[in-house]
């Protein structure tokens, strides 16, 4: 593994400093984050990694970006995505706290703007994002009482935990074994995940953002918000009322809490139909995200189903690696 990530660090710092710099002058890249947190070596554990980027692999990631490319404004890199220099543009899913208090100082000192997309029926509520809740439920408390509620529920679902987690333990070996566990309940219906989550301890700091951070980042003008659906439910998964209730919610919520919300959807875990795609254009939405790698070029991309690049705990610490996603999504 050492060895493949070391080839593609080498490949993708050549790429970044031969023809490909043409081709991301040409183009512009959007960069897909969720979390940035404190504790480097909480991010770097499997179960959190899809989520988390350690706050000194993020700043290593500002001054990289800095050094390499023009950090713009999402809206501005979708309208031009050509420059002197390659563009980039920052995004963060779902709306967590720590994109205030972790993310956003470091955002401030190099000067590099973002957008921050907002699972909005979470935003100024003690409920929970069910990955954490349920993920660090197991994580840290699966042995004890706390627990039993969700477990009950689980096992209710013939979705029992298999017995590894079931036994306390910090090994990377268990954080892997949660992480695949979690991402076999992705296909669960929002309500039922929800209801997972709700039975969970509720002994932890809110999870997402309340609107008066929103307004707060907002008035920086260097922050801005869009809606990343309202349960964070995956749409393609929803009868067409439900979707179609759910984008509403999330669209009314920004109007009614943003001065200037981005006329920009970005899709619950990227997933999209031509039905999705359709109600999001019927709220006005010109551009929508989605999770497919590639880049922004000014003729060629959807505009409801726009790419972007994700950026992991271990891309942001040696970005030779999102060099290499960045050839990648040049290729798809």
């Amino acid at each position: 593994m050492a060895i493949k990530q070391s080839f593609k660090r080498l490949l993708g710092s050549a790429y970044l400093h031969s023809f490909g710099r043409i081709r991301l002058s040409d183009a512009g890249a959007v960069l897909m984050l969720h979390r940035v947190v404190a504790d480097s070596t909480d991010a770097s554990l499997p179960h959190r990694a899809p989520l988390c980027v350690g706050l000194g692999h993020f700043e290593h990631l500002l001054r990289w970006l800095r050094r390499h490319f023009d950090c713009v404004p999402l809206q501005h890199l979708l309208e031009l995505p050509a420059g002197d220099r390659p563009r980039v543009a920052l995004t963060f899913d779902d709306g967590w706290r720590d994109n205030a208090e972790v993310a956003y100082p470091l955002l401030e000192r190099y000067e590099v703007p973002a957008s921050i997309f907002l699972s909005t029926d979470f935003i100024g509520k003690r409920q929970g994002f069910w990955w954490e809740s349920i993920g660090e439920t197991l994580w840290q408390q699966a042995d004890s009482a706390a627990a039993q509620p969700l477990l009950t529920q689980l096992r209710a679902l013939a979705l029992a935990p298999p017995p590894e987690l079931l036994q306390p333990g910090a090994s990377r070996a268990r954080s892997g074994i949660l992480g695949g566990y979690l991402q076999q309940l992705k296909g669960l219906p929002p309500q039922t995940l929800q209801a997972l989550a709700d039975s969970c301890p509720d002994d932890s700091a809110p999870h997402s953002l309340d609107w008066g951070q929103v307004q707060r980042l907002e008035r920086s003008a260097l922050v801005r918000f869009g809606p990343h659906g309202a349960s964070h439910g995956i749409l393609t998964r929803l009868d067409g009322a439900a979707m179609r209730a759910d984008l509403q919610r999330s669209h009314h919520a920004l109007q009614e809490h943003c001065q200037t919300p981005l006329g920009i959807y970005c899709y619950p875990n990227g997933d999209h139909n031509p039905e999705v795609r359709a109600a999001v254009a019927e709220l006005g939405y010109r551009y929508a995200l989605g999770t497919r790698p590639g880049l922004i070029e000014a003729d060629g991309n959807p505009l409801l189903a726009l790419p972007r690049i994700d950026v992991s705990h271990a891309s942001a610490g040696r970005p030779g690696l999102l060099a290499w996603r960045l050839f990648q999504g040049a290729r798809a």
